[in-house]
């Protein structure tokens, strides 16, 4: 039996609890992974409260939180080639990653670098792989003018560090209170709210030339008017608003390939992961309030011993 935290009906916190269940038995295509680090993320309690994305099925229950993890492979499932047991790895888990074992695609798998810890490859299949593939979809020039809103959360975070290492210049929206983080990771920090719009062209006169959307509502429609080319606004949560402006949601890729490339701008010092939060697995519902109440800076972890 193997310990996992789940929520049992859609709902608030309380519906959590610790659970036992039997370790899950890969199938083809799978591995078998024990836990070591699990990143928290708010689609985390969203899919706990019911909160579904367009063209989505509800949360099967009981439900297991947790979509991105790192650990170590325990068992390789049939037609699986390139992993082997003992192999420390990370990516997202089909069950759910705040437990002690999970089950993921060896697909959508890569290898962690000895240079990686456990804690900072666990936050990057969610937000920093998001923030990748909206960059690469945006494909903004070097030099160009990029408007990125909610950057002092973990998407942004990573967001604005992608860009500024190719060069971009880096418009960000976040609170007062994460004006110092948003700067130091190179980019221009605009406090958001009423006015945004206003702020935003003092330091940017012409309009943007691209513009990643993280937050939604008001910040999105600002975004809208104030990039060039409506093309080029791209949001990763908030996919119907942004089509209605002429923008795009954000197209994941959910690769080896673009975890292997974070892991190696990691390592190489490019990209910060920014963890300012730890867990054990037992403390995983404080870990999750952390996140919940969204005034969390960078990542929060939950880390399994083994």
């Amino acid at each position: 039996m193997a310990k996992v935290y789940i929520f049992h009906r859609y709902g608030g916190p309380e519906t959590e609890a610790f659970v036992d269940l039997p370790v899950p038995v890969p199938g083809p295509g799978e591995l078998l992974v024990a836990v070591r680090a699990a990143g928290v993320n708010p689609v985390d309690w969203k899919r706990r409260s019911g909160r579904l994305r367009p063209g989505s099925g509800p949360a099967p229950l009981p439900g297991v939180f947790g979509s991105e993890v790192s650990g170590t492979v325990e068992a390789v499932g049939p037609d699986v080639e390139g992993f082997a047991p003992g192999q420390a790895v990370l990516g997202s888990p089909l069950t759910g990653g705040y437990a002690e074992y999970a089950l993921l695609a060896a697909s959508a798998t890569a290898h962690k670098p000895d240079g990686l810890s456990f804690t900072d490859a666990a936050v990057l299949p969610v937000a920093a792989a998001t923030a990748y593939d909206g960059l690469r979809q945006l494909d903004p020039a070097p030099g160009s003018t990029l408007l990125i809103t909610g950057a002092g959360g973990g998407v942004g975070v990573a967001a604005v560090q992608l860009a500024r290492h190719s060069g971009i210049r880096v418009i960000g929206t976040a609170s007062e209170a994460k004006k110092a983080l948003v700067e130091s990771l190179g980019a221009v920090h605009v406090t958001y709210g009423p006015g945004a719009a206003d702020r935003i062209r003092a330091v940017a006169p012409g309009g943007v030339d691209a513009a990643f959307d993280l937050a939604g509502g008001e910040a999105l429609t600002v975004a809208a008017d104030l990039v060039t080319d409506r093309k080029r606004l791209i949001s990763a949560g908030s996919p119907e608003e942004v089509a209605a402006l002429g923008g795009a949601a954000v197209h994941r890729s959910r690769s080896a390939a673009v975890l292997d490339e974070l892991a190696r701008l990691v390592v190489g010092g490019a990209l910060r992961t920014h963890v300012t939060g730890t867990f054990p697995l037992a403390e995983a519902a404080r870990a999750l309030r952390t996140v919940e109440s969204g005034h969390a800076r960078g990542k929060t972890v939950i880390e399994v011993a083994r």
